[in-house]
């Protein structure tokens, strides 16, 4: 009885071992251009606009002799699994703290907001630079 147990044991352990020591594989490799952007809210932060596949955080390389140039980075999107949860009063602390308090039309005005502002770093996904070289083109100032 023992020795079955045992063999039962031996034989799970063996078919759960592939499970754990899979490989992840290497990002892809990819290359975007666009123009190095210092995000408002974090100096050290750089922020890469690339017409065709959006707005990136960009992390890996120093950037800093970049800013307000057009490139080309080499690199991968770095993927974030972890949760993240973002908060806030709505639609912003004044009108929230007011609370019902305040004249309908305005709160409403205050709730539309005006043009949409630049975002915040964070909102954005993370492209790791590998390698970056200057691109021909301007940046808008």
């Amino acid at each position: 009885m023992r020795a079955t147990l045992a063999c039962v044991v031996l034989v799970a352990i063996a078919l759960c071992a592939p499970i754990g020591a899979q490989n992840k594989k290497p990002p892809k490799t990819v290359s975007l251009s666009g123009c190095v952007v210092r995000s408002e809210k974090t100096p050290d932060q750089f922020t890469l606009n690339d017409a065709n596949e959006g707005t990136y955080r960009l992390s890996g390389v120093k950037l800093r002799d970049y800013l307000g140039q057009r490139v080309q980075v080499a690199g991968a999107v770095v993927e974030n699994k972890r949760l993240t949860v973002k908060g806030g009063l709505l639609p912003n602390p004044n009108v929230a703290a007011q609370a019902g308090a305040m004249d309908p039309a305005r709160a409403a005005m205050a709730s539309a907001g005006g043009a949409a502002g630049p975002g915040t770093v964070d909102e954005f996904p993370e492209f790791k630079v590998k390698s970056v070289r200057p691109a021909d083109g301007s940046c808008p100032p």
